[in-house]
């Protein structure tokens, strides 16, 4: 009977994680209790509670003991409760969980809301929720996806064992739902791959064995998944599960998986049960055990030390990277070792093999060695092509400072920071920046590079290309970048322009901040262009209509209008309808009785009712009158012109008060 065992069977690289973490703080003597059920699987449980390792359900329970947080994670408030509680909190977070809470508290920090797909009532989805800051949604299938609300935006993230085929069937039903929508993957990548390798061996056995817990959610997602393939699929806890017809051990073809909580041991009992009775009869418990494991490691990569070899990061400590290079045992990489400090979970990495055991069954790898040579060979080729490299600053040295361009340590001189002199280079410290080779010595693999060729480039590039799109008479989008007092200055997207401050409005204008802001976007016309001076000359005013031009549609002769006095004279107060266009009510209209001076009447800054005499755009004038609101208006009489006589009895003479005014204006 052909067996095939899949090669991602059993625990996943979280709860080996948990359970080996539980172990050694077990053997360490210390009073152990787990924050719920450290891996669901019954024989995990039972394992770890005969090394002392019991299981608590309430945070009273933790009280003077040492806790440990499972790989299913918990939310921060109860990691608060948890660590005040405890003598000693130990987090086992599965690191793909702790990268979803990430997400999950970035995203909704100002209270957007999250899109959580998975199992409601699950303990990683319910730790994943105490992240959130805003309303949080559970989607299990298409269904319910459909019942959420339509929002405005939102973050779509899942359970990491939760089915990828079917995440991939709920995304579009939210993006129905939801108007931008913030999608991250946060399915652990060795979850898919367990399931896709799952579907692939369901697809050519005749039979299926998915071994694990039955409480289980990622076991019986598995379960689900080799069912819907191969009809003949069994879920098992242990070999004893197994009823006895359940296949033809001569002729029936055998796949068997098992989920992310499934112990090894209970895999090797069930392959074993699996086993020919007739090579059973002929070897020990132990030789078919070996028999097996020889059979597995079959199925595993070769190593040898040198040989160099592709790997997924499947954790990160604080003193190294764990990766998987399909080799029976993971690798471990110092982080002295790395090139690239900023690998992330799920990263594939290509690296050395410096021991296939370190005596504690660790592969020992490197990444510093092969990464250097092919790295080095690209920016020789790079240097020789005059392209520009990226680099991130790491010390400030005597005389500049050291970068790292994909790992390789190049100098960048203080003269070769920016066009300008700068002081402090500790703030290049942690920056990426745009480099430029300027020296290679292939030899000695030093390399210097310059941050201050790439600006100068960029900018003269940015600038040409900028000034080959502009016309005189064009208008053109640009952002207010600085304001003085003689104008604003505008970036038209790599070169930058001037508005004077007289071409700002058509009113007058004391200080472009009145009309205009930094960072404001802004369109304009050009005016003038010198690119020998490098000069643009902008206008704003002229976008808009003149004042004047319109004023005698606005201001009919007969309108009422509201103004505001912005000047008083001894003839009359000047008032403002609109910037730029004043009108004057003379004395003789500012009241319904005779005055003795506009100040009797009015106050420079009240707010006037008037009502248009006369206007006269060509000369700019308009004659209101306040007076005209306050009498009742009576059918015009043949005007009678009597010589006025003033109290002491002199003869008054007539005035022509529009020309009084003109010529008190002038």
């Amino acid at each position: 009977m052909p067996i095939t065992v899949a090669r991602h069977a059993g625990f996943c690289m979280g709860v080996r994680r948990a359970v080996d973490g539980a172990v050694k703080a077990a053997q360490e003597g210390k009073k152990i209790v787990s924050f719920g059920e450290l891996a669901h699987n019954p024989e995990v449980i039972e394992r770890l509670a005969s090394i002392g390792v019991s299981v608590i359900h309430t945070v009273e329970e933790a009280r003077d003991r040492v806790v440990l947080i499972r790989s299913h994670g918990v939310s921060p408030e109860v990691t608060k409760q948890l660590t005040e509680a405890a003598s000693e909190v130990i987090d086992l977070t599965c690191p793909f969980v702790a990268r979803l809470h990430d997400f999950v508290a970035r995203y909704s920090a100002d209270g957007s809301p999250v899109i959580l797909v998975g199992q409601s009532d699950h303990p990683e989805v319910i730790g994943t929720i105490g992240c959130a800051q805003g309303a949080v949604y559970t989607v299990h299938d298409v269904e319910e996806a459909k019942a959420i609300p339509h929002l405005e935006r939102a973050l779509a993230v899942s359970q990491t064992t939760f089915p990828h085929e079917r995440w991939e069937a709920i995304l579009p039903v939210l993006r129905e739902r939801v108007a931008d929508l913030t999608v991250q993957n946060t399915i652990c990548t060795a979850t898919a791959t367990r399931q896709a390798e799952a579907r692939e061996l369901a697809a050519n056995v005749d039979a299926m064995l998915v071994v694990g817990g039955m409480n289980s959610a990622n076991t019986r997602k598995l379960y689900e998944t080799c069912k819907g393939i191969c009809p003949r699929t069994l879920l098992v806890e242990r070999a004893a599960d197994i009823p006895p017809g359940f296949a033809n051990i001569h002729s029936d073809s055998i796949g068997i998986t098992a989920g992310a909580s499934t112990p090894d041991w209970s895999l090797k009992e069930v392959v074993t049960r699996m086993t020919d009775k007739e090579v059973l009869d002929q070897l020990t418990m132990e030789e078919a055990e070996s028999s097996f494991m020889a059979d597995v490691e079959a199925t595993l990569v070769k190593i040898r030390p040198g040989q160099t070899v592709k790997g997924t990061v499947v954790q990160i400590t604080e003193d190294e990277v764990c990766v998987n290079i399909g080799y029976k045992s993971d690798g471990l990489i110092k982080r002295e070792d790395l090139v690239d400090e900023n690998v992330q979970m799920g990263d594939e990495i290509e690296v050395e093999v410096v021991k296939v055991n370190d005596g504690e069954g660790n592969v020992v790898l490197s990444q510093r060695n092969i990464v250097n040579r092919k790295v080095f060979a690209e920016l020789v080729e790079k240097y020789n092509n005059n392209e520009y490299v990226e680099g991130v600053g790491k010390e400030v040295v005597k005389g500049g400072l050291i970068c790292t361009v994909n790992g390789i340590r190049a100098f960048v001189p203080a003269s070769q920071i920016a066009n300008r002199y700068v002081e402090k280079l500790n703030e290049f410290v942690g920056q990426t920046m745009k480099l430029k080779i300027i020296e290679m010595d292939e030899q000695k693999r030093r390399i210097v590079a310059s941050r201050r060729a790439v600006v100068r480039e960029e900018s003269a590039a940015k600038k040409a290309e900028a000034w080959a799109k502009l016309a005189e008479g064009e208008v053109v989008h640009g952002v207010v970048r600085r304001l003085t007092d003689f104008g604003a200055f505008v970036d038209l997207g790599g070169v930058d322009g001037l508005i004077h401050v007289t071409d700002l409005s058509w009113a007058h204008v004391k200080h472009p901040s009145e009309i205009v802001a930094p960072d404001q976007e802004v369109d304009v016309k050009i005016l003038s262009l010198d690119t020998e001076r490098e000069r643009i000359q902008l206008g704003l005013k002229q976008l808009q209509p003149k004042p004047w031009d319109v004023a005698p549609e606005k201001y009919p002769a007969g309108a009422v209008v509201v103004g505001k006095v912005v000047r008083i004279t001894t003839f009359g107060a000047f008032v403002e309808l609109e910037p730029g266009i004043d009108g004057l009510v003379h004395i003789s209209q500012c009241a319904a009785t005779r005055i003795q001076k506009v100040e009797d009447a009015v106050n420079v800054g009240d707010e006037v009712n008037v009502k248009v005499l006369n206007i006269d755009p060509e000369a700019k004038r308009i004659s209101l009158s306040i007076r005209a609101l306050l009498e009742p208006e009576v059918a015009p009489v043949e005007e009678v012109v009597e010589e006025p006589v003033y109290d002491n009895g002199e003869e008054a003479v007539a005035v022509d008060i529009e020309a009084y005014a003109a010529q008190i204006e002038e």
